[in-house]
């Protein structure tokens, strides 16, 4: 297509008989303003239809004008500036200037004509131009005009374009750097949700995490009153997600799915889409090496929206960025846990659970600094079993082990925390008293220990009983410091064992 440049301000025209007197070219005059207005400012699709408007009524009798900005990756046509009322047919009219030639004429369709727009050989849109004298037109001002529309719709969708690398660059950075410190699969999960509702304007954003057999078992919600939240809990937990059209389409896929309408779409009653209230929406798989893990939902309850290929684009790289998130917080969380047991193994008892040997000393020697400091007492008592040995000669030592363990929920059942019960080793037992205890109030516990472990143990069906010797030592009654206390508390033990059991407080 070659485009007319020239610019023709006047015509001559003879004044006689007849004749009309010498008047302004009107289509001149509206290329001369065309060309001046866009050296000068940056202006809108609708300023430069707002600027042709009234030249090209007085020419054309113009009473409406589209334009269309063209996807040029889904081929969609969307009206981006418009004057005068539209017509039910003016896409369907637009879309014919496709069938012609890309160089050629423009389409005339009755009283429209459609002027495809072209740029660097590239088509960018389409100007419908609706009116009873289009015939009037040159040729030059027809494409002079086009281009003037095309460069303006090259220089927003370039300034769009810009925006959106801009504002999707900074959103996914964000999300790497906060997802890369999420503890938790839940954490980074809610992390991308709430970089989904920022990178596509939502006003609402959601999740759900399934589990290993694709039931649904964690439900967050962003930008949803109290009562939303419940019902999502209440609607969703527990449910397989196959069930949802919607889920069912973007795991299988691996892709977002997109929704215009939610009128269109095929949602489970009472399912993510229908409870939170969207009317279009965006759904993006959350996926992992295993496969889905979850989906994640953003969408407007006011509005129905377009979505694009932009749109699409950045949903595609925030599904990418939300699996290595994910999977970066698995292997997190599970090196968590393996920590977390490691330090339970180091103190604490494999055999009862209780706190072990280290454990009892940690928690001492601080309770000691604490009560020096605060001038209150610390009890410390240690527990020998009566019968134990006995249990181990004629029932076994499975038998004594399953006694160990039945002695330790008793100890746990009689002493309440913030007081520690802990297992030293063999049938030896410790207790910790803090909250300033007096003579009386240690050797009390220590007398409910004892009936406590008078009491018959059922093992396998057969009855076995055993006692207890106590031995009680206090700081600073007894001794100043932790390992002082622990001497004194076993001394008085042994002399409890001497006596037949019971309780024992030191130097007594």
């Amino acid at each position: 297509m070659n485009v007319g440049s020239g610019v023709h301000t006047a015509e001559p025209v003879t004044d006689g008989p007849g004749e009309l007197d010498i008047t302004p070219d009107q289509q001149g005059l509206m290329l001369a303003e065309l060309v001046a207005f866009m050296t000068k400012d940056t202006p809108s699709v609708q300023h430069v239809l707002e600027l042709t408007a009234p030249h090209l009524r007085a020419v054309a009798g113009l009473t409406a004008a589209t334009v269309f900005e063209l996807d040029s990756e889904t081929g969609m046509m969307t009206p981006t500036a418009r004057i005068g009322e539209p017509g039910r047919r003016d896409q369907l009219v637009a879309g014919k200037v496709f069938r012609a030639p890309a160089g050629g004429k423009p389409v005339v369709n009755g009283e429209q004509m459609a002027i495809r727009l072209r740029i660097g050989g590239q088509t960018v849109g389409v100007l419908l131009l609706t009116g009873p004298e289009l015939a009037a037109l040159r040729d030059d001002t027809i494409w002079t005009m086009a281009l003037h529309f095309a460069t303006t719709l090259q220089g927003l969708a370039a300034e769009k374009q810009r925006q959106f690398v801009a504002h999707s660059s900074a959103t996914i950075q964000e999300l790497f750097e906060q997802g890369m410190t999420a503890g938790s699969i839940e954490s980074a999960a809610e992390l991308l949700a709430e970089s989904c509702a920022t990178a596509f304007r939502t006003e609402h954003a959601g999740l759900h995490l399934i589990d290993a057999e694709g039931r649904i078992r964690y439900v967050h919600g962003v930008g949803f009153p109290p009562e939303i939240r419940r019902a999502l809990d209440d609607n969703l937990l527990g449910k397989l997600a196959a069930e949802s059209p919607v889920w069912r389409a973007s795991a299988e896929s691996g892709e977002p799915v997109m929704i215009s309408d939610i009128k269109t779409a095929k949602t489970r009653t009472g399912g993510f889409a229908q409870t939170i209230g969207v009317q279009s929406f965006i759904a993006i798989p959350l996926m992992s090496g295993n496969g889905p893990v979850g989906m994640v939902m953003a969408g407007d309850s006011t509005a129905t929206r377009e979505w694009g290929a932009r749109d699409r684009l950045l949903a595609q790289q925030l599904a990418v960025e939300g699996a290595l998130i994910m999977d970066s917080a698995r292997m997190r969380q599970a090196a968590q846990v393996h920590v977390e047991e490691l330090t339970h193994q180091a103190f604490h008892d494999s055999l009862t659970g209780l706190p072990n040997r280290k454990h009892l000393l940690d928690r001492a020697e601080e309770a000691v600094e604490v009560a020096a400091a605060t001038g209150t007492r610390v009890a410390l008592l240690l527990l020998d079993l009566n019968g134990f040995k006995q249990v181990n000669d004629t029932v076994g030592h499975h038998a004594g082990d399953v006694l160990l363990q039945l002695v330790a929920k008793r100890l746990q059942a009689t002493i309440h925390r913030p007081d520690l019960v802990a297992r030293l080793g063999g049938d030896e037992f410790s207790v910790l008293l803090t909250g300033d205890p007096d003579q009386s109030a240690a050797l009390d516990a220590g007398e409910r220990i004892c009936v406590a472990l008078r009491e018959p143990f059922d093992i396998e069906g057969q009855e076995v009983k055993i006692g207890a010797s106590i031995g009680v030592a206090l700081f600073p009654d007894h001794a100043t410091e932790y390992g002082a206390m622990m001497r004194d508390a076993d001394a008085s033990m042994y002399q409890a064992k001497r006596g037949g059991g019971g309780v024992r407080l030191a130097g007594a």
